[in-house]
């Protein structure tokens, strides 16, 4: 029987099926882009923190802040070098290192990462800062090869411990947690004593809330990616359980900074959340802009 459709009009099933064609198309190209381009095309990002009752001899410094490595079959030697180079090229006082230098091959299970640990560190051979580089652990480090590694190439690792800094005749405490240390009085006792001016370092932003209750004036993590992948409209998928997905945020009276990271994980591709060095310019919240 011939067809009572009107000549070139489209009917529903055919405009759903091109709509899905079309859908189909654009996340392929979305992730190929993602994946040649959008995850090594790493960008400075400088920011200005406001940090309460910061001493005006600290107004001013420059944190050079990298994180989240992963340095694996996916994510190439290059990356990171050129990473390093970029934040070398700012000239920082300080370089904070987040973790997940190298990715692990799961449940629990380091032994997938080995072969990337020393690249990952060699990769950083560069880094140097007037009052030093240091670093903290994440989920994909282990507690021994990755610190040795690390310490090997000028990195001080705090590994549930804190170093004081003295700058401009101001002290400045770094707190390092691990990734695995969550608990408010296990923090508590590592921040125990600490200076006025203090910057928690935790891999894990949920640790905001922890920081906030002690009273921690600044905090730095990684982890989230942030987000890693960020659809229009819907936003960051990854990323739904942290206080602070990227960028910074705070809780009372502490500020927070959350880097995006250098590398990737479980899939080789960012989408609208291209990888981040930064520069953190701490400033007093009294301090006129």
């Amino acid at each position: 029987m011939p067809s009572s459709r009107e000549p070139g009009r489209l009917t529903r099933r055919e405009v759903l099926r091109g709509l899905a064609a079309v859908s189909v198309g654009t996340a392929t190209g979305t992730a190929a882009h993602g994946f040649f381009y959008a995850r090594h095309h790493v960008e400075v990002t400088r920011t200005v923190l406001r940090v309460g009752n910061l001493p005006a001899a600290l107004s001013g410094l420059r944190i050079g802040f990298m994180t989240d490595l992963h340095r694996s079959a996916t994510v190439p030697h290059e990356l990171i070098e050129n990473a390093a180079r970029l934040l070398m090229a700012e000239h920082p006082d300080l370089i904070i290192l987040g973790g997940d230098y190298v990715t692990w091959g799961g449940d629990g299970d380091h032994d997938g990462d080995r072969e990337f640990v020393e690249p990952a560190a060699d990769a950083l051979k560069s880094l140097s800062a007037p009052h030093g580089v240091f670093g903290v652990l994440g989920n994909h480090d282990d507690d021994r090869d990755m610190p040795a590694a690390m310490a090997a190439r000028n990195v001080e690792m705090l590994k549930d411990a804190r170093t004081r800094l003295t700058i401009n005749g101001e002290a400045l405490d770094l707190i390092g947690i691990r990734y695995w240390t969550t608990r408010a009085r296990d923090i508590s006792i590592v921040a125990r004593g600490a200076a006025a001016a203090s910057i928690l370092l935790a891999h894990n932003p949920s640790r905001l809330k922890e920081a906030a209750a002690l009273g921690i004036p600044l905090m730095l993590s990684g982890h989230t990616h942030g987000g890693q992948i960020v659809l229009p409209g819907i936003g960051a998928i990854a990323g739904r359980n942290f206080p602070i997905v990227s960028g910074q945020g705070s809780r009372d009276a502490t500020t927070a900074f959350v880097s995006r990271g250098v590398g990737t994980v479980y899939v080789p591709v960012r989408v609208n959340c291209p990888p981040e060095v930064a520069v953190l310019t701490i400033q007093s919240q009294s301090t006129a802009v």
